[in-house]
């Protein structure tokens, strides 16, 4: 039999490439839907979509940091650019589930038990990396050392906005000494020190690193304000005011959480400009 030169390689010994490469099969056999419900399919996918795009921009994250600690700050802003693309798709998962009515999630929202995105170690991995850090949310992972050691390894780095704000105090800027020492295991709190640094770079030159770095920042910090909001309003369509899985206020928690600003006195300074 003749071979076409142009046709794709179709005989392997044993798992294709590409499978080696991806784990299709692994991932496509993760779904174990829990009621008889069709849609619970559909939301399964989408958070397990969802937990894949936190790992890839916590992975960008973690690199910008590591850039910018060593000062590398192109490096940084191709990272930081990076996670802009993945969030914004991370912001499009939400379309499956941002039109459920409460009684399309109440058909299978016993499936989830106890479960609560809340309880997302990467998730919560992410969050770290803006500057929430709170120890008593390693409580949950407890049952699971590995992630457990994982997310106590986290809480004691400094957060992405701590080595921007380093870099931009070893680049001439007068970030108070207090925040370059700060606590990192204590969640990142306003300084007026700092959003007069901000202050000072947008005032200057918007071609200089800092302005840059700054404008990246500003642009993950609204990515992330919008995934919040998103969040809050898919929850309130779907279910209203009640008690959130996983014991939460639902509702009133991710308004308090959609009201924080991430970053805060890049939002702030633009106010003195």
């Amino acid at each position: 039999m003749s071979h076409d030169p142009d046709a794709p390689v179709l005989d392997f010994a044993g798992t294709t490439p590409y499978e080696d490469y991806v784990h299709a099969d692994v991932l496509t056999h993760l779904q174990h839907p829990l009621s008889d419900d069709p849609g619970e399919m559909a939301f399964l996918v989408t958070t397990q979509v969802m937990e894949l795009w936190f790992t890839a921009i916590v992975h960008e994250w973690q690199t910008a940091a590591a850039r910018l600690r060593g000062d590398d700050l192109d490096g940084a802003l191709a990272a930081l650019k990076r996670s802009g693309y993945e969030m914004t798709s991370l912001n499009a998962s939400w379309e499956p589930l941002a039109h459920l009515t409460p009684g399309q999630f109440n058909s299978y929202r016993s499936a989830l038990g106890e479960g609560s995105g809340f309880q997302s170690a990467m998730y919560r991995r992410l969050e770290f990396l803006l500057g929430e850090k709170s120890a008593s949310m390693l409580v949950p992972h407890r049952g699971t050392p590995r992630v457990h050691a994982e997310l106590e390894k986290a809480l004691h780095e400094p957060s992405l906005y701590d080595e921007a704000l380093r870099y931009l105090a070893r680049h001439g800027a007068e970030v108070p000494e207090a925040v370059l020492r700060r606590d990192v295991t204590r969640r990142y709190e306003p300084d007026p020190g700092v959003e007069a640094v901000w202050v000072r770079v947008y005032e200057g030159d918007e071609n200089s690193g800092a302005y840059r770095l700054g404008e990246a920042l500003t642009e993950v910090a609204e990515l992330v304000w919008r995934w919040r909001n998103d969040h809050l309003v898919a929850t309130r369509r779907a279910m209203g005011a009640k008690t959130g899985t996983g014991g939460s206020s639902g509702v009133a928690w991710l308004e308090k959480r959609a009201a924080k600003p991430v970053f805060p006195e890049l939002w702030t300074a633009r106010s003195h400009v």
